[in-house]
């Protein structure tokens, strides 16, 4: 009896303990999620965070994080926080694309990119049919019209401070990309009077994206001659994006087909309240007079430009003298 009690106190003993639901040594509860509820909640991270932290929080998430699906859609930007300056956003990106496996349908890039990188992404998506670039610098016109030709499919293009792109870019663009119906080039507003209209990237537009559904020219200093041109030459547009394009008048008739062609239209002076880049907004505050914040009165500037300025003229000299009275001088 007693060598029984003794066995089965050892067995008892020896018994390894299973953790309960509830116990502390159970297995983190997102580790029981779905597979696809778990490779939703890590896309919303962002590649960045993908890639620096998440995919090492636990073997299930390192697996979802290697699936291709999950890299159809990439968005590589900058954080608030800047914490991605200690990173090689490039190296980064290039591992993002290669995680696709050539399913990239669609990718932002925002503060950092080169034409190498594009060229990279372009060799790997043949299938992109979105592409965003904001603050590029490093991208150049000739980049982007090379990256392009590989984007047989690409729908939607949308360009954010891009000043390196010229308006003969566009059309080179247009012929590799067919199937654009969406199309971007937002630049800062101005309302200086001196500031030259320039109807270049509008006629580039009008004159080789007749299928075009949508367009935003943000900032742009086009006039009504080329708010013309796109009206005549996008027939299909539903939306129209004209806000800070000031040297644009839309009071009368211009303005009335626009209202009566474009199911969306965004007026120049309309509310800016929802547009993402706040420094690249025309505030009303900052008008004519802070031109001139560095000089201490208009006469002063006055002075400053007055080509006359270095030469002792009588008092009695006229401003509109020509040529020939100066040469006498």
């Amino acid at each position: 009896m007693v060598g029984r009690r003794a066995r089965k106190n050892r067995r008892a003993k020896g018994k390894k303990n299973t953790p309960t639901a509830g116990s502390s040594s159970s297995a983190p509860p997102w580790i029981e999620l779905p597979r696809d509820v778990t490779a939703n909640i890590l896309h919303r991270l962002g590649a960045v965070d993908i890639l620096q932290n998440a995919q090492k929080v636990c073997t299930t998430w390192r697996r979802v994080c290697q699936e291709p699906s999950l890299w159809r859609v990439i968005d590589m930007k900058c954080s608030d926080d800047g914490d991605e300056i200690f990173y090689d956003l490039d190296i980064m990106c290039r591992h993002a694309v290669d995680r696709s496996r050539g399913q990239l349908i669609d990718i932002n890039i925002e503060y950092f990119g080169t034409d190498e990188l594009l060229q990279y992404i372009s060799y790997r998506s043949s299938h992109l049919k979105r592409l965003r670039l904001a603050y590029c610098d490093g991208i150049s016109g000739e980049g982007l019209t090379e990256a392009v030709k590989n984007f047989p499919q690409l729908e939607e293009l949308h360009l954010f401070y891009m000043p390196s792109i010229r308006p003969g870019d566009i059309e080179t663009i247009s012929i590799s990309c067919p199937l654009l119906k969406s199309f971007t080039f937002n630049t800062r507003g101005y309302k200086f009077p001196l500031v030259e209209v320039d109807n270049g990237y509008a006629v580039a537009v009008a004159g080789n994206m007749p299928n075009l559904r949508h367009l935003r020219l943000f900032g742009n200093r086009l006039n009504n001659e080329g708010v013309q041109a796109i009206l005549d030459g996008c027939p299909h547009l539903e939306s129209l994006d004209l806000r800070q394009c000031f040297s644009a008048d839309l009071r009368w008739e211009l303005g009335k087909r626009c209202s009566q062609q474009i199911k969306d239209l965004r007026r120049p002076d309309d509310s800016t309240a929802d547009y993402e880049w706040d420094d690249y907004i025309y505030d009303d505050e900052d008008d004519e007079s802070s031109f001139y914040d560095n000089y201490d009165s208009y006469d002063d500037y006055d002075d400053y430009t007055n080509p006359f300025n270095d030469l002792d003229f009588p008092d009695n000299l006229v401003w509109y003298l020509d040529r020939d009275d100066l040469d006498d001088l």
